[in-house]
């Protein structure tokens, strides 16, 4: 926090904006720049963070104190070259994120699934009892129509992710493991790995601390047994009402009013009850969207993992049970994006069969991100092995061919874009041409 000038190579990144957003708040001169224009890039400029669009070496400011770049920013980027060349001190998003947590009372929210909406209403509640945290989360809340929420106290929560073990770079008091499943398999090979990682982060916490996680989850027991810290079952919660739909969301309401319980022991059972009760949820988790020129209601979600996949789906298909003229339920339409090679790979037999809710689906090429395609995995082999269970999909080339397609569901349909990548444009320009 001593840097006064800082530029973030990468700034649209959803937790790179937020540590962006902290260090603005911090009276520091914060630049950046990002390889396009997105909503995140267009809430910094609304809060008048200079973003370059665009990555070039001149971009770098001449009397730049340090260098933050993104996980996905190779080491090659012309900016960070620049930084280099000049000695200019270069952080990661999650190695700056772990220095500015240092002396802090910090939250970790980690876990396959859920960790966002967790963290997110974990904040309110906290926000909304007084404690006056300060926030980093992996989307726009929409109770505070940012992902990064400024504090008064000692109080840091931040959504941790185990991504090339970046959880290990903070040194959390309350450690929240929401669920595990094998994901990242780029940089997992196995379960077994990703229980490593979190093994570590675990004992990383120390005596005073606790972990809040759900304690006969069958992929967390494993991690307990030999833990020196209070371990907090968050599954002894009660269901709360919610305006978000899905038993996941039960879940992550759970966690987090066991977290926040964790962190100030005198909060009341009403503080929880309310804040949980009006927590308006976070962008691309379940976001709905508005309708079609057709009237088709359209919904859309980051689910990228099998399970987050198959969850969403079953909770739309629950929401959406609208009658048409003739008495019969109207069609559900998924266009999925998939995120990485590896991922759809390693996890094909699970893809396959998350779409059972489902009417139609439309997979777009997969999103590569930072990895190359070696011709193993295409969305025309995931279209194949989704059709064999009995749902239509169809692989399609382009975004533009997808919205041309959604373009026949009608008023009695519900439409969801699904994934990682940059699929909520679709979602986005259905709804626009409607008005």
């Amino acid at each position: 926090m001593k840097a006064e000038k800082v530029f973030f190579i990468g700034i649209g990144g959803i937790g790179m904006s937020a540590l962006a957003q902290l260090y603005a708040h911090e009276g520091k001169q914060v630049t950046g720049s990002d390889r396009e224009a997105s909503p995140v890039t267009e809430l910094l400029e609304r809060k008048g963070i200079k973003v370059i669009i665009g990555q070039k070496s001149e971009n770098v400011p001449a009397d730049v104190t340090v260098v933050v770049y993104s996980d996905s920013v190779p080491q090659n980027n012309p900016e960070r070259t620049e930084a280099l060349q000049r000695g200019i001190p270069q952080f990661s998003y999650f190695a700056m994120l772990g220095k500015v947590s240092e002396g802090k009372k910090t939250v970790a929210v980690a876990g396959t699934h859920g960790k966002t909406t967790t963290t997110g209403m974990l904040a309110k509640i906290l926000k909304d009892a007084g404690a006056s945290p300060t926030v980093v989360v992996g989307s726009i809340m929409k109770d505070f129509a940012s992902n990064y929420v400024h504090g008064d106290s000692d109080l840091f929560v931040v959504e941790a992710c185990e991504y090339k073990d970046h959880l290990l770079e903070l040194s959390p008091q309350v450690l929240v493991i929401t669920n595990l499943e094998w994901d990242h398999t780029d940089w997992f090979s196995s379960l077994e790995a990703v229980q490593e990682t979190f093994t570590k982060a675990i004992e990383k916490v120390p005596e005073s601390g606790s972990i809040v996680t759900d304690t006969h989850n069958p992929n967390i027991v494993p991690l307990l047994p030999n833990t020196r810290v209070k371990v907090i079952d968050y599954m002894a919660e009660p269901a709360y009402t919610l305006q978000l739909p899905g038993g996941f969301n039960e879940m992550n309401a759970r966690a987090a009013a066991a977290a926040a319980r964790a962190v100030l022991p005198s909060i009341s059972d009403f503080q929880i009850m309310e804040s949980l009760a009006s927590f308006q949820g976070t962008w691309r988790r379940f976001d709905y969207k508005g309708k079609t020129a057709q009237g088709a209601d359209v919904y859309d979600d980051y689910a990228h993992h099998p399970t987050a996949v198959r969850e969403t789906l079953k909770a739309l298909r629950a929401k959406n049970r609208k009658a048409t003229p003739y008495g019969l339920q109207g069609k559900v339409f998924v266009a999925f994006h998939p995120h990485l090679y590896s991922r759809t790979r390693d996890l094909l037999d699970e893809f396959a069969t998350a779409f059972a809710d489902a009417d139609k689906v439309f997979i777009a090429p997969i999103y590569a991100a930072r990895e190359v395609d070696d011709g193993s995995i295409s969305n025309e082999i995931l279209a194949e092995r989704i059709r064999a269970t009995g749902v239509d999909a169809q692989a399609l080339p382009s975004f533009d061919a997808i919205e041309h397609t959604l373009n026949e569901a009608n008023a009695s349909d519900t439409i969801i874009t699904v994934g990682a990548g940059d699929i909520y444009k679709v979602a986005d320009k259905l709804v626009m041409h409607s008005i």
